[in-house]
């Protein structure tokens, strides 16, 4: 993502009184993982929109966060936590397990068989091989210079790792866990994301641009303008070739992947980081650092935003699962900015110990 702990990029100050009452209504809901949220503020009441915040899971745990990964079928999501992977069962909110043992970690990509996972180690250089049924390591596999965002491409069974310093495409055969290519790309890449055919799309943040890779002969195809300024999710609609870059300026894009144009460009979030797409409700989503998920229905013309639902300040990564029609994005409360020094002159905010929650938003 844009930068390794992007949980503090974008937190804003707050003030103590607020800080100490929202941790306590974090607490008390994370005593029942399934006690359903009230409505945040700012939130439309119930039923007036699809989706709302329905379980808030306090999972705790030191350290920041990069992707999340939801796996529908097994009823688990990767979590990806500084120097390792969290496991989270969906159906209880509970931590189950964790991958350790790494340097800083990025994304999570999961094998469609059901058996492998992959974590990208940016700090390590390497991509991470683990075991879903015992979330032990099998083996590391060399990556290259800052691995970042990680997707599996099932129809070339392989994993691309896009290397974030060294603007470079990672590509490892899924048989035999080794690297069979490196593909030079022409700008910083962000989140990727297959049509499941054998293309594979990924944003240029420091270009404005998408890239189209045929996967079979590891080349780019096309080049396209991102129709937004610094783009980082994308989401995708394979059926109706359609991609969600979502970008600064609280923009996202609509790109035809037939023709490169850009369609329409609906408004979303500040600060977004993460998208994703419902195939059954024709809905493309946005999570972003000012605590909105965006809802766009891709099927009405312009692509309206139909809802701006509340979630959570810092609330900018996400995981859409289509088994259960749920997105998860998770994040944490933030004590009060430090003031700037000459040798911070940025100082981020710190994560309040043991408040890091993962945020569950569904259909009531």
């Amino acid at each position: 993502m844009r930068f390794e702990s992007a949980c503090y990029r974008l937190a804003m100050p707050l003030t103590f009184a607020f800080l100490f009452a929202s941790f306590a209504t974090v607490s008390a809901l994370a005593a029942d993982p399934h006690y359903p949220a009230a409505p945040a503020d700012g939130a439309s009441p119930a039923g007036s929109q699809p989706y709302s915040v329905i379980y808030r899971w306090q999972i705790g745990g030191d350290g920041g966060w990069d992707y999340v990964t939801a796996d529908g079928p097994a009823h688990r999501l990767y979590i990806a936590r500084s120097n390792r992977v969290e496991v989270v069962d969906t159906t209880t909110g509970k931590l189950v397990g964790e991958i350790g043992g790494m340097h800083r970690t990025h994304g999570i990509a999961l094998d469609p068989a059901g058996k492998y996972g992959y974590i990208s180690d940016g700090d390590g250089n390497a991509v991470i091989l683990f075991d879903r049924s015992t979330l032990a390591t099998v083996e590391t596999i060399p990556g290259g210079n800052g691995p970042d965002g990680i997707i599996f491409e099932p129809a070339t069974n392989t994993v691309w790792a896009f290397d974030g310093h060294g603007h470079t495409a990672t590509v490892i055969d899924a048989a035999t866990h080794e690297v069979v290519a490196t593909v030079p790309l022409p700008g910083k890449p962000e989140a990727p994301a297959v049509d499941g055919k054998g293309t594979v799309y990924d944003n240029l943040e420091d270009k404005n641009e998408v890239i189209r890779i045929d996967a079979r002969s590891k080349t780019i195809t096309a080049t396209w303008p991102a129709g937004c300024e610094s783009p980082s999710g994308l989401g995708i609609d394979a059926g109706g070739q359609h991609l969600f870059p979502v970008c600064d300026g609280n923009k996202m894009s609509v790109i035809d992947t037939n023709t490169g144009k850009v369609v329409a460009n609906p408004s979303i979030g500040d600060g977004p980081d993460a998208a994703g797409f419902s195939d059954a409700h024709n809905l493309a989503f946005a999570t972003s650092g000012d605590g909105i998920l965006s809802v766009v229905d891709a099927s009405a013309p312009g692509y309206p935003t139909i809802e701006s639902l509340s979630t959570q300040q810092g609330a900018r990564t996400m995981a859409y699962d289509t088994t259960t029609d749920r997105v998860y994005t998770v994040t944490a409360q933030f004590g009060p900015r430090p003031a700037p020094s000459a040798d911070n002159p940025r100082p981020r905010p710190p994560v309040l110990p043991g408040s890091f929650t993962v945020i569950v938003i569904g259909r009531q």
